[in-house]
């Protein structure tokens, strides 16, 4: 299959690269600034790849950055979204459209399915929502809509290196009790992704690692796996932690339709020991 990838620099992008390469398909990685998704000639240039998939990786993914700047966050997020879609129209692509448990407001007190209705409370899970619709109006089928959370992958400047450094530069920690998420491997998501999309069974799939915690356990069980359980963490409430961003407080996912497929990811501390396997973070 002729797969082109968005965002092919980041954490998912890297690790979708490296899985689908190995593979044996044909991967054509595409980023800024020559790939630019809020540029419309984008729609051109990806057209021109004549891909017969698109994975849509690309993202504005700092949500607090996105709270200060939600017209920066539309425009890359929704309406670049649109564009890649739309270049999917053009040349008669499937699309995997990566959003987000952050289109969910927290509020369920359960994990969120797949056909649970979205309500974001920040421009982050907004621009992203508006993503998932605008590609949906463009590509009512041949769409997977893959959300997913709390990512990080070996390089990245994600949870688990925040962590690391934060206890090595300061020798105590203070991390939310009261914001529960799944942490997910992107490697494992990439993996997932994989088997979807040969699947084509179109639909939206909630793709994280099994079961989930708050941001206080993921921090405890990384110190603990990177050597450094003696460092002590404080607990805090997202009331003492303020930010520009409002985020759900209660919002893991569960995946229903991908594991009907037979698709399932690990559980997120198995998935945690083999970041600090492959990544060596310690």
């Amino acid at each position: 299959m002729r797969i082109a990838i968005t965002g092919a620099n980041g954490q998912l992008g890297q690790a979708l690269l490296k899985l689908l390469t190995e593979q044996g398909e044909t991967v054509i990685p595409t980023d800024v600034p020559d790939f630019d998704i809020t540029d419309y000639q984008i729609v051109q240039k990806l057209s021109n790849l004549r891909p017969e998939l698109i994975i849509h990786a690309a993202a504005m993914t700092n949500v607090d950055g996105c709270a200060k700047d939600p017209d920066l966050a539309f425009r890359v997020n929704a309406f670049g979204a649109q564009n890649v879609a739309h270049a999917c129209l053009r040349c008669n692509a499937d699309l995997v459209c990566v959003s987000t448990n952050e289109v969910f407001d927290g509020s369920a007190g359960r994990p969120y399915r797949e056909d649970d209705p979205t309500n974001p409370i920040n421009p982050y899970g907004s621009s992203k929502r508006a993503g998932e619709q605008m590609a949906a109006r463009y590509l009512n089928n041949k769409l997977y809509i893959v959300r997913t959370a709390w990512l990080y992958a070996p390089g990245g400047n994600n949870f688990p290196a925040k962590i690391i450094a934060g206890a090595d530069a300061h020798r105590e920690l203070r991390v939310v009790t009261d914001e529960i998420g799944n942490p997910t491997y992107a490697p494992d998501l990439a993996e997932a992704i994989g088997q979807l999309i040969r699947t084509r069974v179109y639909g939206i799939y909630h793709f994280v690692n099994a079961g989930h915690c708050s941001r206080y356990d993921f921090a405890k069980e990384i110190l603990r796996l990177s050597g450094r359980g003696d460092i002590p963490i404080r607990p805090i409430t997202l009331a003492d932690y303020p930010r520009a961003s409002t985020v759900p407080p209660f919002a893991p996912l569960v995946n229903t339709r991908g594991a009907e497929l037979g698709i399932e990811l690990r559980p997120w501390p198995e998935a945690l020991g083999a970041y600090f396997e492959a990544s060596g973070a310690n």
